[in-house]
C-alpha cells in the first residue's frame, strides 16, 4: 500500500509563492498519473494539475500560467510550484497518484492534505 505525504503548505501574502511536495513511499515510476487536487469547505475536490509518467501535463484554467507541476523519480516525489498566489487559492491541497491495472481498473492513492492560506 503506497503512501503519499504532502508538505510545503503554509501562509503567504497575495502575489507570493509556495512549493508543495508530495513524497511517495515507493518508486513513482509505478504511477501512471499523478496530480494535485484542492478542496474548499463545502466544495467538491477539484483537479488543478496532473502529470503522466511521460511528463505530459494538464492544468485547470484557474491555475494555468501560475502553477507548475513536476515529478522526479530520483526523489520519488511530485511537486507543485505555485506563483502569483491569490486569496482564492486558499484551501487544502491533496496529492493523488493512480496505478493503472490490466483490464482498465486502477488503484488511487491520496495524501493527507496540506493547507495553503493566501492573505490579501
Amino acid at each position: 500500500q503506497a503512501q503519499l505525504v504532502e508538505s510545503g503548505g503554509g501562509s503567504v501574502q497575495a502575489g507570493g509563492s509556495l512549493r508543495l511536495s508530495c513524497a511517495a513511499s515507493e518508486n513513482i515510476i509505478r504511477f501512471d498519473d499523478m496530480g494535485w487536487y484542492r478542496q474548499g469547505p463545502g466544495k467538491q475536490r477539484e483537479l488543478i494539475a496532473s502529470i503522466t509518467n511521460t511528463k505530459i501535463t494538464w492544468y485547470a484554467d484557474s491555475v494555468k500560467g501560475r502553477f507548475t507541476i513536476s515529478r522526479n523519480s530520483t526523489t520519488n516525489s511530485m511537486y507543485l510550484q505555485m506563483n502569483s498566489l491569490k486569496p482564492e487559492d486558499t484551501t487544502v491541497y491533496y496529492c493523488n497518484a493512480v496505478l493503472r491495472l490490466p483490464g482498465g481498473s486502477g488503484v488511487t492513492y491520496w495524501g493527507q492534505g496540506t493547507q495553503v492560506t493566501v492573505s490579501s
